[in-house]
Order: structure tokens, then C-alpha cells, then sequence
């Protein structure tokens, strides 16, 4: 292994995962024969709470039945996009625990964005097991692409499908909802959604003094990356770069190739973008596929590039 001088430090702005994370085992122990060797380590960014409201109406819905597949229920399934929705989700099946009214939930779709809010939703106990459906889709602009087909088919024999119930924070995309109740539809095509806040999402009072700590533990390193999941906490990170105007609030721009020693990589292109339209920044390395393996070929790439 390399000198802890020569190793290339690689920030990841998120609460590590339990129990492991596979951003650090990647960055630990990447495959062989790239000649890097990263340091990688965890800033956390956000911090949620859940949103009582929102928590209770679901607690009501499920309790009055109202999430199934009869003819009268409300909601005829359930979407998440986040794992921080499908913890709020096991909070309110855990506090059910025992209730004779609880209903049992595996006879309507669970649709997951992905691999990590699938895992969090088969850790749900049920018996029989939730029916999850959607985690080989990777992004929201798939998944309801795959709802339109699948929840058709799924509710073949009704003329007008019943709506879905989409769980999610008080930050997200629109493009689910949208797409599914798109007026280009058939009618008879076309899903109502509904979407209930049941968590909110703000930037951690501890994180620009621990991002500072770091970022001084790190400053004479050759090259160094930061990696960022979400548009939340983008500005803090920026400020604590060094890199906002305080009249503008936009970057001020980036040091000559040979001058820059830290780079940043956004997980996909919603962080991306943001930090385009809203900072005049290009981040580095935007991945191709939001996962581990996706941000290290991105960062891998960009710094053979340099050499």
C-alpha cells in the first residue's frame, strides 16, 4: 500500500452505511491494476426527522385498511424512492405490531427505485414477504416507465387503476408523478399518484466544522476528491472549498489544471445539475450508474486522464 502522503483522499458526503458500506469497500480495496490508492472517508451531511403529519396519516390509511388491493381501498400500492422513506415506513409496521386492525400488505406492488431501498424494504418482517418490484430500474425516470406497464397489468381487469401512494421527503423529483398521470396517457392508462411527506431533510449543524477538519487534515495531499450524494448541503460544501463569491453566491471559478488539487463527483445528474444552474460549477465527474461502482470507474477515469 501506498505512503498515507501519496494516498488520495476521497470525502464522501453521506453517513456511512451499516454494516459496511460498499462506497468504502470499493475505495478500499479497488480491482487491481489502476495504480491508485484511495483514502476514503465519511462527512455526513444530512440529518432527517420524520414529519408527524405525514407520518400519521399513513399510520390512519393503513390501520382503516385503505392500502390493498380490495375495490374500495384508497391506494391500490406503494412507491419509495429513498431509504429514509421506507424507515419511516418500518417505524409505523413496528409501532402496528400486535394491533388486530393491521393490514397485511402482500397483495398489493411495492415498487423500489433501487438496490439499497430494496434491501431496506425486504427487512421489513412480514409473512409472506412484501412483493417488491422495480429495483433493476436505478433511476425514477425507469421505475415509472416500469409502473406503467407492470401496474396495468397488475390491475388489468379494472378500467381506471387505483391510485398509488408515494412515500417520500420533503426534498424530491417530480418525475414519477408526472409521468404516470401524464394527460398524453389513455385515460385508462393513466395512474393517479399521491405523494405524503413523512420525512424532512436539512444539513447537519456539525457538518461545515467536520468538512473544515478534514479538508485540513487532507490540504497537503497531491490530489484529493469529494464525492456529493444530494444538492443539500452543496453550498456549505462549496463555501468550505473556498470556491463562492459571497456577493454572487456563485463559484468564482476553478484554479489552472496544474494549480487544483481537489476535484468533486456528484452521484448523478440531478446533484449535477443543481451545482450547475444554481453555482456556475462543473463538478469533474458526474457517474454514469449511481452506485459505488459507477462514481469509482468515474473518478478512476478522470485521473488517468491527468497522468
Amino acid at each position: 500500500m501506498a505512503s498515507v502522503s501519496a494516498r488520495i483522499p476521497v470525502l464522501l458526503l453521506k453517513t456511512k452505511s451499516t454494516p459496511t458500506d460498499a462506497y468504502e469497500e470499493i475505495c478500499s480495496t479497488p480491482p487491481e491494476g489502476n495504480g491508485l490508492d484511495f483514502e476514503p472517508t465519511f462527512v455526513p451531511v444530512l440529518q432527517h426527522q420524520f414529519e408527524d403529519d405525514g407520518m400519521q396519516n399513513v399510520e390512519k390509511l393503513l390501520q382503516d385498511k385503505q392500502i390493498s388491493n380490495g375495490p374500495d381501498s384508497a391506494y391500490g400500492g406503494l412507491i419509495f424512492t429513498s431509504q429514509r422513506a421506507v424507515e419511516a415506513f418500518a417505524k409505523l409496521v413496528d409501532d402496528g405490531k400486535g394491533d388486530e386492525s393491521w393490514p397485511h400488505l402482500q397483495d398489493i406492488p411495492i415498487y423500489s427505485v433501487g438496490p439499497a431501498t430494496t434491501r431496506a424494504l425486504r427487512s421489513i418482517p412480514q409473512n409472506p414477504p412484501l412483493q417488491i418490484f422495480g429495483e433493476h430500474t436505478g433511476n425514477g425516470d425507469a421505475l415509472a416507465q416500469f409502473i406503467l406497464e407492470h401496474y396495468g397489468e397488475w390491475y388489468e381487469e379494472r378500467q381506471w387503476k387505483p391510485p398509488l401512494l408515494f412515500l417520500v421527503g420533503e426534498q424530491r423529483r417530480d418525475i414519477i408523478p408526472k409521468t404516470l398521470m401524464d394527460e398524453n396517457l389513455p385515460s385508462n392508462q393513466r395512474i393517479p399518484v399521491d405523494e405524503i411527506v413523512v420525512y424532512g431533510t436539512g444539513v447537519m449543524e456539525s457538518f461545515a466544522s467536520d468538512f473544515a477538519s478534514i479538508l485540513q487534515k487532507t490540504v497537503d495531499r497531491p490530489s484529493r476528491w469529494v464525492v456529493v450524494f444530494s444538492p443539500t448541503g452543496c453550498d456549505s460544501m462549496l463555501k468550505g472549498l473556498s470556491m463562492l463569491d459571497s456577493k454572487t453566491g456563485k463559484v468564482i471559478g476553478k484554479p489552472d489544471s496544474e494549480k487544483r488539487t481537489t476535484y468533486i463527483a456528484t452521484i448523478g445528474p440531478t446533484t449535477r445539475n443543481y451545482l450547475k444552474r444554481t453555482f456556475d460549477y462543473e463538478p469533474e465527474v458526474c457517474a454514469e450508474k449511481p452506485s459505488p461502482e459507477g462514481v469509482w470507474q468515474g473518478i478512476t477515469e478522470y485521473m488517468k486522464r491527468l497522468t
